[in-house]
C-alpha cells in the first residue's frame, strides 16, 4: 500500500507553482524586452534623421548629427534609450558593413601605392600620442620608476591614444566624395594599419605585465591573417569573377558578398585576434576590382544608411554617462581630449608631409586620422580586466571619442573647402 506524505506533496506543490510563475515571467520580461527594442530603435532613426538634417543644413557631415542625436537621447541628457546588448550588435553589424563599402569603394592601385607611405604614417600615429599619453598621466599622478605598476598605468594610457577609428572618418569622406584619391586612400589605410599596431602594443604591454599572455603571438598571427587573406581573396576574387561574367548584375552577388564579408570579419577576430572591421574592409579590397562592384556597395549602402548606420553613430552618444564625474576627473579627461587629438595631428601630420604631401594635404591626413571609436574602448575594455585601469576612467575615454567624432568630420569639410584655392593629390 503507497503512503502518501501530504506535507511534502503540498512543499512539491509550492516549487512546481513558484518555478512555473518564474518561466512564465521569465518568458513575459523577455516578450517586453522585444517591445522596447521595437521602441527604442524608432527613437534612434528618427532623432538620427533629424539632427543629421540639422548639421547637413548647419553645414556640417551628417554624422556629427547622429552623434549628437545618441548623446540627446542617451542617459546623459532625455534618457528615452538606454544601451542594450541588441543595440551593440547592431551599431557591431553597421560598423563592418561601413569598412565593407569603404573597401569596396577603394581604389586597389591608390592603395598599393599609398601603402609604404601609409605604414610610415600610422607608425607616426601610434608611437607619438603613446609617448604624450604617458607622460599626461605622469603629469598627474606622478613620474614612476621603469617597470613598476604605476608605470604600466601610465605607458597603459597613451596605449588608449594609439588606436584610431577610421569608420567616421570614412562616412565623412564618403559625403564630401573625397574617399577616393591618394590623401582618401592614405588616410583609410593609415587607419588600418594604425589599428594593428595598437593591437599589437595593446598586447605587449599587457605582457610585460601578466605572465600568461604572449605578446609574440599576436605578431605571428597579424602576418598569418594577411597571408590567409591574400590566399583566401584570391580564390574568392577568381570565383566573384566567375559568377559576375554569369549572373552580371543579379542580386545573388551583393548577397554572397554580404555573406564574403561577415565571414571574413568573423574570421579575423575569432581565428587571428584582429579587429573584425580589419576583416570587412579585406573583404571590401578583395571584391573592389570586379565589374559589379559598384551595384554590391548600391546594395549595401541602402541598409546601412536606413539601420545600421545610425544604430552605429547614435550608439556613441548612448554610452556617454556623466553622473560620476567629479573635477578631477573632468581636468584629466580635458588634458586626455586635447592630448589625443594633437598628438594624432602633429605624428600623422608631420611624416605625411616628409612624404611629400602639401601643407594642406598633411594637415588633412593628420584631422582624418585623429578621431577614437570601438577599438579605443575596446583597448580600455581589456586594460580594465588586465587591472591597468580603473572604470573611473571610461568617463575620459568616452569624452575623447564624442569630441574627436564631433570634431573631426567639421574640420575636414573646413579644410577640403580650401581645395578651390590651393591645389591638392586628390
Amino acid at each position: 500500500m503507497q503512503i502518501i506524505d501530504f506535507a511534502n506533496t503540498k512543499d512539491y506543490n509550492v516549487k512546481v507553482i513558484k518555478n512555473t510563475m518564474h518561466t512564465i515571467l521569465r518568458r513575459k520580461g523577455k516578450k517586453m524586452e522585444s517591445y522596447f527594442m521595437f521602441k527604442n530603435l524608432a527613437i534612434i532613426i528618427i532623432a538620427a534623421k533629424v539632427c543629421g538634417i540639422v548639421a547637413r543644413k548647419c553645414k556640417a557631415p551628417q554624422v556629427v548629427g547622429e552623434i549628437i542625436a545618441g548623446l540627446l537621447i542617451g542617459p546623459s541628457i532625455l534618457g528615452w534609450v538606454e544601451q542594450s546588448d541588441f543595440l551593440v550588435q547592431l551599431a557591431e553589424i553597421g560598423v563592418v558593413l561601413l569598412m565593407f563599402s569603404a573597401g569596396l569603394e577603394t581604389d586597389l592601385k591608390d592603395l598599393l601605392k599609398t601603402g609604404p607611405i601609409a605604414a610610415l604614417i600610422a607608425c607616426a600615429g601610434v608611437f607619438i600620442p603613446l609617448v604624450c599619453g604617458s607622460l599626461l598621466y605622469m603629469a598627474f599622478y606622478g613620474v614612476a620608476p621603469w617597470g613598476s605598476e604605476a608605470f604600466y598605468k601610465a605607458v597603459f594610457v597613451g596605449t588608449i591614444l594609439t588606436a584610431t577609428s577610421v569608420s567616421i572618418t570614412v562616412e565623412s569622406l564618403r559625403e564630401m566624395g573625397k574617399l577616393k584619391g591618394k590623401v582618401g586612400t592614405t588616410i583609410l589605410s593609415a587607419a588600418i594599419i594604425d589599428d594593428v599596431i595598437g593591437i599589437i602594443v595593446l598586447t605587449f604591454v599587457i605582457g610585460f605585465k601578466s605572465p600568461d599572455s604572449k605578446p609574440m603571438s599576436v605578431l605571428v598571427n597579424t602576418v598569418l591573417f594577411f597571408v590567409f587573406a591574400i590566399v583566401i581573396g584570391f580564390i574568392c576574387y577568381k570565383i566573384f569573377q566567375l559568377m559576375d561574367s554569369k549572373y552580371p548584375h543579379t542580386r545573388r552577388i551583393p548577397i554572397a558578398g554580404l555573406a564574403l564579408c561577415l565571414a571574413m570579419a568573423y574570421i579575423a577576430e575569432k581565428y587571428f585576434g584582429i579587429a573584425d572591421i580589419t576583416g570587412a574592409y579585406v573583404a571590401g579590397i578583395i571584391l573592389c576590382s570586379i565589374r559589379d562592384s559598384k551595384y554590391i556597395a548600391e546594395k549595401m549602402d541602402i541598409s546601412s544608411y536606413i539601420l545600421f548606420g545610425p544604430v552605429f553613430f547614435a550608439s556613441i552618444g548612448l554610452k556617454t554617462n556623466v553622473d560620476n564625474v567629479n573635477m578631477s576627473i573632468l581636468l584629466f579627461s580635458i588634458a586626455f581630449v586635447a592630448v589625443g587629438l594633437i598628438s594624432k595631428v602633429v605624428g600623422c601630420g608631420i611624416v605625411a608631409r616628409l612624404c611629400k604631401f602639401n601643407g594642406l594635404d598633411s594637415l588633412k591626413i593628420g584631422v582624418g586620422m585623429m578621431t577614437r571609436g570601438e577599438v579605443a574602448l575596446i583597448v580600455a575594455q581589456k586594460g580594465l580586466s588586465a587591472g591597468l585601469l580603473t572604470s573611473v576612467y571610461f568617463t575620459s575615454v568616452i569624452f575623447l571619442i564624442i569630441v574627436s567624432s564631433i570634431l573631426t568630420p567639421i574640420i575636414l569639410k573646413i579644410l577640403y573647402s580650401k581645395d578651390t584655392a590651393a591645389p591638392t593629390t586628390e
